[in-house]
């Protein structure tokens, strides 16, 4: 087994011993078509960006923009967005030319244990794991509550005050039955939910624009003056590494709130997850990834323009700013079309984050860091079905009995943390394996994945130090699970182990 598994390209992965072995492309593509390990080729380039779309425009676009604009950059949030756009269009390209080349399940976990090697793909995994179904759980109870104000439903079973979250709880399972059952069925209730919620988005902007006084969007950029300063464990790194004074508005405020709102694009690296799902994933994969963020940015340039130009942004409610803003201009009726585009949003954030976590999880267990039978694909609906409910399990028990409104900033660490990783595993393999066949190449690599790598670490900085010390604990926690389990049983161990000694 041990010379089969290292295959054509060998070389690559007999110079990386011990837990810093890396495997090969080639290995990897092979696992594609293993009996009984093998997904269903059924999605296209449209499919792809229905999940993508599906999973970016949640939470971000019906809380951050009014939020951010009060606090931190005013009507300059449309600059914010930019900003945050432009560092995840880098760090898609860097995605785009990996999932094309390695079109296999896993996403920033497959690359990096082509490029970094097997602790580095462990930590990524076990990190992505975690941050989809924390954010999976932490988009239940909002769906839950915006859901409760919808229809008037009991607030001790559908909001924060309930000690068992029944709503979260249900739709979790719901959807987790839904990705259970195959991809086609997850990539076309994503798709109406998508349509729903675009459609909503688009009006909001054209209805908006009626409302719109330029004299809201003066000045643009207003005058930077202190903040008010984090104190202790909730102060970004950053400011407490080099002890910056906090300010707000002005170019500080902008940059300050541009690391806020990345939170509104993190999901979309889930479209390269699909890889081994996508029937032409070398021409359909960049497509589905660099259409979402097009898509995505757009609208939520425009809905941040309109919103700060409809009311003075020092008047915008930080909770639900879509909804304040057209009840202060005489449009309240409007506020139940965004509260159906909000529980239509939250719905697919959801199911595309348990379909991400599943497929993370498959390739971990065929690569046996997981034990392998959890990752058997039925055989009829061609997805790994089991662990599709394992997950489900443990997001609905989350998000049902656990308030995770203060670590809600893990998701934009262990997101850009996976941004980094792939941005330097472009620059790796094109250095280890320059005869790879790419049918999308990053331009002006290695110097634009290293300014993607760069944004990414200025952007984690700038998020709390209470939220590095529990990512911290979580990849310890990670690493033991590793050194007592995956570091012997993974399959390129065991070759290791069984291989003849190389002269």
């Amino acid at each position: 087994m041990g010379a089969g598994l290292l295959g054509t390209g060998a070389s690559v992965t007999a110079r990386s011993r011990g837990v810093f072995r890396t495997k090969s492309v080639e290995q990897t593509l092979r696992d594609t078509d293993e009996p009984g390990r093998r997904l269903h080729r059924t999605l296209k380039a449209r499919h792809l960006m229905a999940f993508g779309v599906g999973i970016v425009i949640g939470t971000g676009i019906f809380t951050l923009t009014g939020q951010q604009a009060a606090t931190n950059a005013g009507p300059a949030v449309v600059v914010s967005f930019l900003v945050a756009g432009l560092v995840s269009a880098l760090a898609a390209l860097c995605y785009a030319e990996l999932a094309s080349t390695v079109p296999a399940a896993g996403s920033a976990y497959t690359y990096s244990y082509a490029t970094l090697g097997e602790l580095v793909a462990w930590i990524i995994g076990w990190d992505l794991v975690l941050e989809f179904a924390l954010g999976a759980a932490v988009v239940a109870r909002g769906w839950s509550s915006y859901l409760a104000g919808l229809f008037d439903l009991p607030p001790e079973l559908f909001t924060e005050e309930a000690p068992v979250n029944v709503g979260a709880i249900v739709v979790v399972l719901a959807l987790g039955v839904v990705a259970a059952v195959g991809i086609r069925e997850s990539a076309r209730l994503t798709s109406l939910l998508v349509v729903v919620k675009v459609a909503v988005c688009v009006f909001v902007i054209v209805l908006g624009a009626l409302y719109v006084k330029a004299s809201n969007l003066t000045p643009f950029v207003p005058e930077s003056r202190p903040a008010e300063a984090a104190s202790g464990l909730d102060r970004p790194l950053v400011q407490a590494v080099l002890g910056i004074d906090p300010v707000a508005f002005g170019i500080g405020g902008v940059l300050a709130a541009a690391a806020v709102v990345f939170f509104a694009y993190t999901g979309f690296e889930a479209v390269s997850g699909l890889a081994e799902e996508t029937e032409d994933p070398q021409r359909d994969l960049p497509r589905g990834l660099l259409g979402t963020l097009a898509l995505c940015t757009l609208l939520y340039v425009g809905v941040a323009l309109v919103i700060t130009g409809m009311v003075p942004f020092t008047d915008l409610d930080t909770g639900s700013p879509l909804a304040d803003a057209f009840r202060l201009v005489g449009a309240g009726w409007a506020a139940d079309l965004i509260a159906v585009a909000a529980v239509a949003g939250l719905t697919s954030v959801i199911l595309v984050d348990i379909v991400t976590m599943a497929r993370i999880g498959f390739a971990m267990s065929r690569d046996g860091l997981l034990p392998r039978a959890v990752g058997a694909v039925h055989p009829r609906w061609g997805t790994p079905f089991a662990l599709t409910l394992g997950i489900t399990g443990f997001v609905a028990l989350l998000a049902g009995f656990v308030p995770l409104g203060a670590l809600a900033e893990m998701v934009s660490i262990g997101t850009l943390f996976a941004f980094l990783l792939v941005s330097v595993g472009v620059v790796v393999l094109r250095r280890t394996r320059p005869d790879l066949h790419r049918s999308f190449r990053v331009p002006l690599s290695p110097w634009l994945p290293a300014v993607s790598a760069l944004a990414c670490v200025w952007l984690m900085t700038n998020l709390a130090v209470a939220t590095w010390l529990r990512f911290l604990v979580w990849l310890v926690l990670g690493l033991a699970v590793y050194v007592l389990y995956g570091r012997t049983r993974s399959r390129l161990a065991q070759a290791e182990a069984t291989a003849a000694p190389t002269p």
